[in-house]
């Protein structure tokens, strides 16, 4: 899936591609682009052949062969072809997700990580969860029901106060 009303400005090529790129929504979570989710790494182009490097959000992601296709189709849509590339260094963390994607997230009604991941290059105390907002009324009076939701990169929640539940997607 990706937004299909590409608007075309006066670009460098590889600023254009990496537009057409960062269109691409994750197909697990489709208020996101790769681009918000922070795995969209790197574009680059030579006449019409585009190379994208992206990252899965951990090493066995299903949704990297979706994402690829939908690359390659959003680019053919625009005239290029595309090869994609994944890299698993150095790993992604939560801390790559954009503040616009964290506030799509809340807004789907997904609780948005909250604090920063152990990994990339953070050193010192590392931060213990207390409590995760409700993203529907804003409460701290959660629970968590399981470790993992509707996919590994999320916890199902509910909310003590409105009694709904929701996933949140965890510090990684």
């Amino acid at each position: 899936m990706y937004i299909s009303d590409f608007e075309t400005r006066t670009l460098t090529p590889r600023q254009k591609a990496r537009d057409i790129a960062a269109t691409v929504c994750d197909p697990e979570i489709p208020v996101l682009t790769i681009a918000d989710l922070g795995i969209l790494r790197n574009v680059e182009i030579k006449d019409n052949n585009v190379t994208v490097t992206i990252t899965p959000t951990y090493s066995g992601c299903p949704a990297m062969d979706a994402i690829r296709d939908d690359l390659k189709t959003a680019f053919a849509k625009e005239g290029y072809t595309a090869e994609v590339d994944l890299v698993l260094a150095p790993a992604w963390t939560t801390d790559w997700m954009t503040d616009a994607g964290k506030a799509k997230l809340k807004e789907y009604g997904i609780a948005p990580p909250s604090g920063m991941a152990a990994a990339g290059g953070h050193h010192g105390p590392i931060r213990l969860q207390m409590a995760v907002k409700c993203p529907q009324c804003s409460s701290l009076n959660t629970k968590e029901l399981t470790r993992f939701g509707s996919t590994s990169c999320k916890a199902l929640y509910v909310c003590k106060d409105c009694l709904e539940p929701f996933d949140y997607f965890k510090v990684l």
